[in-house]
């Protein structure tokens, strides 16, 4: 059996604890149950989360855990004494440790991710940049594996992180199972970017959400401001000053953004050549879809994907 300790803390983050929730789907895909797991906490009992709801939860004691996984929370919190004392122990003695998005820092308040590659939620990059600077902080990653010390970005990354570690014990067709119960993207890759360009364009009336909808699924085409203004039900001169009073930007610029985040996500979880890339994105040609990728990340798409691969191998 892979024992697992789950550590939570009063106000911890309610949807961080779904990385659970995986451990139990792939119990339902094996012959035989494989995972077991306790909700941990400095005094045991009943503890609330930042929603209200309660967990209840064992103390920690001298229980021998496989697996530790530290959740998160909506803000950045400095563990309890007895909260680091636990992690450090269960560095030495388990097989590997983890947190879900904010947990990092109790690993880092720990000591134990110094020197070590690391993510945490995008919104307190800079805050673990400025009190933990010896962590090696990969601040728009999914999850991110250094040897037995494992992290996660926010939120519903969790499910990631606990994905990645259940293909990591019982192999792909098992994870894969897991995320298709779950309903989640079979999975997305420790690199992949936290954030969304269609979370961030944010547009206020439904026209602008159809025109943007109808060009994530249309990226190969043309895509001019004649073609997103008849999606939108507006005359071009209509939709191009709608679209930038919403969005704040041109649509060409927009657009860009939505052929690079797909692309990215194409380099970072298939095998296609970036000349097919390029086209299948609408980008047309290599060497026009590089010069968006060095814009939107500083990287071009072939740094990206040696990275992508890299991180794969060490997995």
């Amino acid at each position: 059996m892979i024992c697992v300790g789950v550590v939570v803390y009063p106000g911890f983050q309610l949807l961080t604890l779904a990385v659970v929730s995986v451990f139990e789907y792939a119990n339902m895909s094996l012959d035989k149950p494989l995972y077991t797991h306790d909700v941990l906490s400095e005094h045991g009992g009943p503890v609330a989360s930042s929603c209200g709801v309660e967990v209840g939860t064992k103390a920690f004691g001298s229980a021998r855990y496989d697996t530790v996984l530290v959740v998160g929370d909506t803000v950045v919190t400095e563990g309890s004494p007895a909260l680091l004392a636990f992690l450090r122990k269960s560095a030495r003695r388990s097989r590997r440790i983890g947190a879900a998005c904010t947990g990092a820092f109790n690993l880092a308040q720990a000591g134990l991710l110094d020197g070590k590659r690391a993510t945490t939620h995008w919104a307190h990059v800079g805050k673990m940049k400025r009190n933990h600077p010896q962590v090696k902080l990969e601040e728009d990653s999914i999850f991110v594996q250094d040897g037995s010390f494992w992290t996660s970005a926010g939120a519903t990354a969790c499910i990631d992180l606990g994905l990645a570690l259940v293909e990591e014990d019982c192999g792909a067709d098992v994870a894969k199972f897991v995320a298709k119960r779950m309903v989640v993207y079979h999975r997305r890759m420790g690199g992949q970017s936290q954030h969304s360009a269609m979370l961030e364009l944010t547009p206020r009336t439904d026209r602008i959400q159809r025109a943007l909808a109808y060009a994530k699924s249309h990226l190969v085409n043309e895509l001019s401001v004649e073609e997103l203004a008849e999606a939108a039900n507006l005359s071009p001169r209509q939709f191009g000053r709608v679209f930038r009073e919403e969005t704040g930007q041109t649509p060409a610029k927009a657009i860009e953004r939505l052929r690079t985040e797909a692309a990215r996500l194409m380099i970072e979880s298939q095998h296609l050549p970036i000349e097919t890339v390029a086209k299948d994105t609408g980008f047309g040609d290599p060497d026009r879809m590089r010069r968006a990728f060095l814009r939107a990340y500083g990287q071009p798409p072939q740094v990206i994907r040696r990275a992508n691969r890299r991180q794969g191998s060490e997995a």
